[in-house]
């Protein structure tokens, strides 16, 4: 029991969205603590605390289970909302606010997907305050499914590592593995996205707009990862990429939108984009799209900091190509010979952030294409080329 509730205390401190989460819960309600709590029949257990009036439970720190609502909320399974215990009928009386000095309190049950019990997301404070409308109890909500959706994904994700383990299954049920994660993360973020949205809608102070933005955008950043990892399986498991080729007159409009997206994320860097595409291109858009964002974001990532990147695009009675070229440090060549392999990079640097599974993907979309994707790297630069030959009659 112990070692489970250590490993507990440990799944949730490996979870990087929770200290947002408490840092949102605090701003957007005002509360001065808050906590996610591992509650069993006989203890409860701060696994990560937000404490901005000394309340003084430390992560790790326990309380006596019985004197907490918590206790009360694992019996009944609904969650407990009090905007001013003084005037509460319920609570007014209760011991457990008298004992902590809370006037305002609300806690959402935590339940695992196979519906065990796992805890609370848990925040009070001394003074009353408003914590009943229905968009702080759904927040909190959505916060409680989130905390319990990474809780799962990390026993799958452990429960798969153990699986790996046997040679014969390795290769096949860890893409199987990314395959199923990849859709399952879909709804969660979603989610995610969704909630950072009502909270830009609401009345918030200047940090907590900060923070749900922050939410926002790693939502938008993990949208893309989970496009990378689901791409990585279908060309894995189903024998390539599919792509719907047509003759497309409005690619060159998906390729300045593209430009601008990435020109819109990297503000203190100069893309020069040159397009003269004369002739439709036959081609699935959206992938064609997909492999310029890759390779651009790549020549951005890995380039020299200071340096312009060229995007250059033409389509033609010989075909269509596309290149993208920076300038900086030359691609090693024991690097350039696995470069559109999965999980490889161009370079490596402190903090950086990615699957390594772009290049391998635009490799993929350019087999797609039965086109070709080719590097050249030197001291004076480093260019990425994708040529598609006209589709014979």
């Amino acid at each position: 029991m112990a070692n489970d509730l250590a490993d507990d205390l440990a799944s949730i401190a490996e979870i990087d969205a929770v200290s947002m989460i408490l840092e949102v819960v605090c701003h957007t309600t005002g509360v001065g603590f808050s906590a996610v709590a591992r509650v069993t029949e006989d203890r409860w257990i701060a696994c990560a605390v937000r404490d901005e009036i000394a309340f003084g439970v430390p992560p790790g720190g326990e309380l006596q289970v019985e004197t907490t609502l918590c206790h009360e909320i694992r019996q009944s399974g609904q969650p407990v909302v009090i905007d001013h215990v003084a005037e509460d009928e319920v609570y007014s009386s209760h011991p457990t606010p008298q004992r902590y000095g809370f006037q305002s309190y609300l806690s959402m049950p935590i339940y695992r997907p196979d519906g065990r019990f796992f805890g609370t997301l848990c925040a009070m404070d001394p003074r009353p305050l408003c914590l009943s409308t229905p968009e702080t109890v759904g927040m909190f909500r959505l916060f409680a499914d989130l905390i319990a959706f990474h809780l799962d994904a990390r026993d799958r994700l452990q429960a798969s590592e153990a699986a790996l383990h046997d040679e014969r299954q390795t290769a096949e049920l860890r893409e199987q593995f990314i395959a199923v994660l990849g859709h399952d993360l879909r709804n969660p973020l979603g989610a995610i996205d969704a909630g950072a949205r009502v909270l830009l809608q609401m009345p918030l102070g200047e940090k907590a707009v900060q923070v749900a933005a922050r939410i926002q955008r790693s939502a938008g950043r993990m949208a893309g990862l989970i496009d990378n990892v689901l791409d990585f399986a279908r060309g894995r498991l189903g024998g390539g990429l599919s792509v719907t080729r047509v003759p497309d007159p409005g690619l060159e409009t998906m390729l300045e939108q593209v430009v601008a997206e990435l020109q819109a994320g990297w503000p203190d860097r100069v893309i020069h984009a040159e397009l003269s595409l004369h002739r439709p291109a036959f081609c699935d858009r959206a992938r064609i799209a997909q492999l310029c964002s890759n390779l651009l974001a790549n020549a951005l990532t890995h380039g020299a900091p200071a340096s312009p990147v060229w995007v250059c695009a033409r389509s033609d009675d010989r075909g269509f190509e596309l290149s993208v070229t920076n300038l900086g440090e030359p691609i090693p060549p024991d690097t350039v010979a696995r470069l559109f392999q999965p999980f490889s990079r161009a370079s490596t640097r402190p903090g950086q952030q990615g699957l390594g599974l772009g290049l391998y993907i635009a490799s993929e979309i350019a087999r797609a294409h039965e086109g070709t994707l080719e590097v050249t790297s030197s001291p004076e630069e480093t260019r990425f080329t994708f040529r598609m030959p006209t589709p014979v009659p």
